[in-house]
């Protein structure tokens, strides 16, 4: 049997296939926080065009993206976007798509390990 990429080991979690335990722990992690209410409209896989000069040339594919509640001085609740990934590597690849959703999407992908 072959071994993976940067030695990252497949796990399933809920009938999900993750690349790795550690994006499978996150899921996990995540699923927890909707239940507390701390986030909701949790996304797997979600995928994001890549165009140059108006054709596409890649697709960025995040691990996860979900809203999260965040309370501010005044105590009122609001909903923020987040896009996340979860790196152990991170290949050249991952570094250049990762700038480019950024900066053609106004957003910013949050790491986690």
């Amino acid at each position: 049997m072959r071994q993976a990429k940067y030695r990252a080991k497949p796990t399933v979690v809920h009938g999900v296939r993750f690349a790795s335990k550690a994006e499978a722990r996150r899921y996990q992690e995540l699923l927890l926080l909707g239940r507390a209410g701390e986030i909701r409209n949790l996304e797997l896989q979600p995928r994001f065009p890549l165009h140059v000069g108006g054709e596409q040339v890649a697709v960025y594919v995040a691990d996860f993206r979900y809203e999260e509640r965040s309370i501010d001085a005044f105590n009122e609740c609001y909903w923020f976007d987040v896009v996340e990934d979860v790196k152990g590597m991170k290949t050249p690849v991952y570094r250049m798509k990762k700038k480019m959703v950024e900066a053609q999407y106004g957003i910013r992908i949050r790491e986690t390990h």
